[in-house]
């Protein structure tokens, strides 16, 4: 038999030291890189912290679940984007949204107000070249010790992950989408 199944006997080596913050992304083409982000802030929330969401596709024109429940819980949260490129009528102004997205985003990371912020969806703006990447990657680096933050998106870039503490990458095996199943409130938003 081999060890494939077998459950691990020895503990995992731990680093002696602590991370004042860390920077997670959640990347891949498989579902579930928002959802485990607003997994952690709500880990967050339970520990006192202060927690923003920026997003950079959905428009506050959108009433999804997340943000319910979120703002119930004391979440700042602010959905900046122009909805789905597909769907704009003017991709100057989607373009825009997602600059004028970065800067707030940048302004909330830069002044150390938050323990956690979630830049949903930031890696098709970025990979789009509408936002540097060079500024998000240094924004970032020069984050304030206490703020984390997890970046989502399909395609993260090298210098994103470079940067990061931990980077989860979800894969699709199958999705009720690839047979026509359209996005399901309570499930998908």
């Amino acid at each position: 038999m081999d060890d494939k199944g077998a459950p691990p006997t020895e503990r995992p080596g731990l680093g002696e030291e602590r991370e004042t913050s860390l920077v997670l992304i959640n990347t891949g083409d498989g579902k579930g890189k928002s959802t485990a982000a607003f997994g952690t802030a709500m880990r967050a929330v339970a520990r006192s912290w202060k927690v923003a969401v920026v997003q950079f596709l959905k428009s506050g024109d959108w009433r999804v679940g997340e943000e319910t429940i979120g703002r119930r819980l004391g979440i700042e949260w602010f959905a900046l984007g122009d909805g789905f490129t597909w769907d704009s009528t003017d991709m100057d102004a989607t373009e825009d949204a997602a600059r004028d997205a970065w800067a707030f985003a940048k302004t909330l990371i830069e002044s150390g107000d938050f323990d956690l912020i979630i830049l949903d969806e930031i890696t098709y703006p970025v990979n789009w070249e509408w936002i540097p990447v060079s500024d998000v990657a240094e924004t970032i680096g020069e984050r304030p010790e206490r703020t984390n933050l997890v970046l989502t998106g399909r395609d993260a870039l090298d210098e994103l992950v470079d940067i990061a503490d931990t980077v989860t990458e979800m894969r699709n095996v199958k999705h009720a989408f690839d047979r026509g199943v359209k996005a399901r409130r309570g499930i998908d938003f």
